[in-house]
């Protein structure tokens, strides 16, 4: 779709835009614009990316950690979007459609950094040795602690991570979204917890040193 990208002007995502769980209600007039843009109609795609561009931006910013890379994914998950509308059937919510969608966009492009991936693990074990006492990880990050801290995980605790903790998905969810078995999402969640502690601790130890 040529014609769209007029639209591609990306307002700026907040960290208390609240998230979109899978089992969202389905919204009759949203089914709607998704039958009548997979028939073509501009003007019922134009209002389904204003309603839903902030949230594909935010899960983008959060999975690439870059927002170079999130702008760029979130404008392909709308390129996909007008040629894949045809698909939804109504039986779930539109905002988990858009979701899945960027999700699978972003696990097959950047598949190829597993080089960077690797440097993220090497360091990781150097992190998971010396951990503070246990605790609801989501409550002690400001948004900015959680913005930077995100960005130092490994790609797999930080896709799970977010998909759980910030987006609402259940652990099947996630599973059957990443190909993976629940029991790896469970224990990728338990690592990311961990290191966003450790990640956590030594910010705030280095701004007391300060």
């Amino acid at each position: 779709m040529e014609g769209w990208k007029e639209l591609s002007v990306l307002p700026k995502y907040s960290d208390n835009t609240p998230g979109y769980p899978e089992a969202a209600a389905i919204d009759a007039a949203e089914v709607d614009l998704a039958r009548r843009a997979a028939d073509g109609d501009r003007e019922a795609f134009s209002e389904l990316y204003k309603m839903h561009v902030n949230r594909v931006y935010g899960l983008s910013l959060r999975l690439t950690a870059d927002r170079v890379k999130a702008e760029t994914l979130t404008q392909d998950a709308f390129v996909k979007a007008w040629s894949s509308l045809g698909t939804y059937a109504g039986r779930g919510s539109l905002a988990g459609w858009f979701s899945r969608m960027t999700v699978n966009l972003w696990r097959d492009r950047f598949r190829h950094e597993k080089r960077q991936e690797k440097l993220r693990e090497e360091a990781a074990l150097h992190w998971e040795h010396d951990l503070p006492a246990s605790g609801s990880v989501i409550q002690m990050l400001t948004a900015l602690d959680l913005e930077r801290s995100l960005r130092k995980l490994p790609l797999g605790a930080r896709t799970v991570f977010v998909l759980h903790e910030i987006e609402g998905y259940k652990h099947h969810e996630i599973a059957e979204m990443m190909e993976l078995t629940t029991g790896t999402v469970k224990s990728q969640l338990h690592r990311a917890r961990k290191l966003l502690r450790v990640l956590l601790s030594g910010d705030r130890a280095e701004s007391h040193g300060a």
